[in-house]
């Protein structure tokens, strides 16, 4: 059976046995059968539990079709009452009509949650979240319990069950006593959840009220006073575009923010001491422009960016998320920006040639302060294995063949590579393969696979160098420390507020802490493992960075990755899928004209490793040392300098610019010439 049928077949499952238990409850019930009522009651509520545990989005699917989990137990409770009936042929009808208004009270109460539930969550829904900062006065609590919050579904099931056993007993044995114990029971857990939920909404239980968060908030900027920050809205993996700008951030001068649109991002921001903050209405983010907020930098172009470029006391600048030949790197959105920032003169042509309409004088050349990690070239290869990273690019919105490698020779590259003994494979894609075409999450998984079973076969064949228990202790400690320090443990009930409470203000000296935690875990994390050993890095750690730094040689494709290795002057290569000549794909390019182009069949690799191996065959070193100056700019002054120059430059226009804006509101006080002319001419008169 193909892939897609077993999955379907999978997701299908627990309907289907949800409606089969339905169904054998009613001929359970109707006969009357005890065992097939039991059977079927039983697996019914399993399937349940189930599909709220695994299956949720399944489960929202069938409350839209109005087969809620409401109604779902309402019949299941109501088909074993019409069995009982049916077993009793002398039934006492006063004793099932206790039974039955003890259930309808249950799920009175069931409903009564509901409605507390939705109160106490809009009472802790403040418009303003935030992080790294003491928001102790907005009266901050702990969450209540998920089960009682978020998990209206499970809840039921949950309070349920006694009564659901109640009943089967009370089938089975013919004693009513088992029934009203389980109603009794599931009476007792709803009147404690609703006694829990309307606690919260007593005055001195609440958090504050929008309106004093607003106010709050306000102050805090008043005391805080900040002068520079990062604007941030995008899509649940697009956090990687922002973390890459915190450290620069951090370093400018001035009072650094963080201003982000959904409340979901702010638990995606990486690690960092700059205060963040959330606002996710257009009327509360209109509060800054009357703080002391004179700029914000952009990683990334969003529908909610022209919201934030209303403010007029702030200046804005573009800094984008990377730099490569693409047309994103030069989108026409860009000229609403005050300036845009960019690495070297090479953005600066670019943006001439696209025409989008970004004026020249707006264009700052900063270089790229976040590659000052990256280690220069130091020649040849010296130890007995070439380490080379393949780091494809996603497939992009445009479906464009050449954005990727992966799909047209992703596999063809890592089959040359690993055919080669003295090579060490790193493999790192981007976030987002597979995220539009799905032939390149399939081809991606396929590499790793390949990837995987080279290592098994190496190991064979290495039965020494591999690093003392130690090392793998060593990274183990090393792990903890980082994630202490940059990771919060939060209860799977924990809510926005309750993260506010815990993420407070932090302690000096965190961020140098987290350096050089970060620091002593990538060495410990690459003396873990064999030299001769490939990997596959597909999480956060170690960065896109920390890869360069290993690696003797990189593979990519047409994107900022290309860019950024540069500054390394290390030799690399560019897959070409673009169906391009070579000549063609060089000329359209500009990144290309400095590495050697791989066709599809990936047929030039053992050519590409022989020039890394021996430098004197390598034709692109001195193009490259030109190539990075064109990209990213002079290394002098360094590019954390100009950088922090453009922000200086940018908060001095900002400041002018409030100057007049000042100047403009002043009234106008008519001059004594003109008193005297209008006195001449009679309009003073009387």
């Amino acid at each position: 059976m193909p892939a897609r049928l077993r999955t379907a077949a999978a997701r299908l499952l627990l309907p289907t046995v949800l409606a089969l238990s339905f169904t054998v409850q009613a001929v359970g019930a109707l006969l009357p059968s005890v065992p097939l009522l039991a059977a079927a009651t039983a697996t019914g509520l399993a399937a349940d539990v189930a599909l709220h545990r695994w299956q949720r989005s399944l489960a929202a699917t069938l409350g839209k079709l109005h087969a809620t989990v409401t109604v779902r137990q309402v019949v299941r409770d109501l088909l074993l009452v019409t069995g009982l009936l049916r077993i009793e042929e002398q039934h006492d009808e006063q004793r099932y009509l206790v039974l039955v208004c003890g259930l309808l009270v249950f799920y009175a109460l069931h409903f009564a949650c509901q409605a507390l539930a939705i109160q106490v969550r809009r009472t802790r829904t403040l418009p303003v979240v935030t992080r790294n900062i003491d928001a102790s006065a907005l009266r901050l609590s702990a969450a209540p319990p998920a089960l009682l919050m978020r998990r209206s579904g499970q809840r039921l099931l949950a309070f349920a069950l006694p009564a659901t056993a109640g009943l089967l007993a009370t089938a089975a044995t013919g004693s009513a006593r088992w029934a009203a114990a389980g109603v009794a029971l599931s009476v007792a857990a709803g009147v404690v959840a609703f006694v829990t939920l309307a606690v919260r909404l007593l005055p001195g239980r609440r958090p504050a009220t929008s309106e004093q968060a607003l106010e709050w908030f306000e102050a805090w900027l008043a005391e805080y006073q900040p002068t520079v920050g990062m604007y941030f809205s995008g899509g649940n993996s697009s956090a990687y575009q922002a973390n890459m700008w915190l450290e620069p951030l951090a370093r400018l001068e001035g009072r650094p923010l963080i201003v982000l649109r959904e409340r979901f991002m702010v638990r995606k921001i990486a690690s960092t001491d700059i205060p963040i903050v959330c606002l996710p209405k257009v009327a509360d983010l209109m509060r800054l422009e009357h703080s002391t907020l004179k700029m914000l930098i952009h990683p990334s172009n969003s529908g909610k960016t022209s919201q934030v470029l209303r403010i007029p006391t702030i200046k804005h600048a573009f800094v984008n998320h990377g730099e490569s030949d693409k047309l994103s790197s030069c989108n026409p959105y860009a000229k609403a920006y005050d300036e845009v920032w960019v690495a070297g003169p090479a953005a600066r042509e670019r943006y001439a040639l696209a025409d989008v309409g970004v004026d020249d004088r707006d264009i700052v050349e900063i270089g790229r302060p976040q590659l000052d990690a990256i280690q220069p070239y130091a020649g040849a290869p010296t130890g007995a294995y070439t380490t080379v990273l393949y780091a494809p690019t996603w497939e992009g919105w445009d479906g464009n063949p050449g954005n990727t490698s992966v799909v047209e020779a992703g596999e063809n590259i890592v089959r040359a590579l690993l055919a080669d003994p003295a090579v060490r494979l790193l493999y790192k894609p981007h976030p987002l393969t597979g995220s539009v075409d799905p032939r390149a999450g399939a081809a991606n998984v396929r590499i790793q696979e390949m990837i995987r079973a080279a290592n098994v076969s190496r190991a064979a064949q290495h039965t020494d160098g591999r690093p003392a228990p130690s090392a793998a202790a060593e990274l183990t400690r090393r792990a903890a420390d980082l994630d202490r320090l940059t990771t919060a443990s939060f209860r799977d009930s924990a809510d926005d507020v309750e993260r506010m409470l815990l993420q407070t203000a932090p302690e000096p000296g965190r961020a140098a802490a987290v350096a050089a935690a970060s620091a002593a875990w990538e060495a410990a994390f690459w003396a873990s493992f064999p030299v001769w050993e490939h990997q596959i890095v597909t999480g956060p750690r170690p960065t896109v960075y920390g890869c360069f730094n290993m690696a003797d040689l990189l593979i990519s494709d047409v994107s900022s990755v290309i860019s950024d290795y540069l500054a390394s002057e290390k030799p690399y290569a560019v897959t070409n899928t673009s169906g391009l000549t070579e000549q063609d794909f060089r000329a359209a390019f500009p990144t290309v004209r400095a590495g050697a182009v791989l066709t599809p069949d990936a047929s030039g690799v053992p050519a590409l490793l022989d020039s890394v191996r021996h430098p004197e065959n390598d034709p692109y070193a001195e193009a490259r040392t030109d190539l990075k100056l064109h990209l990213l700019g002079p290394s002098d002054p360094p590019s954390v300098v100009r950088f922090n120059d453009a922000s200086r430059a940018l908060c001095e226009a900002a400041d002018a610019h409030r100057a007049g804006m000042a100047v403009r509101a002043l009234p106008v006080i008519p001059s004594q010439r003109e008193n005297d002319a209008k006195l001449n001419s009679g309009h003073l008169k009387g």
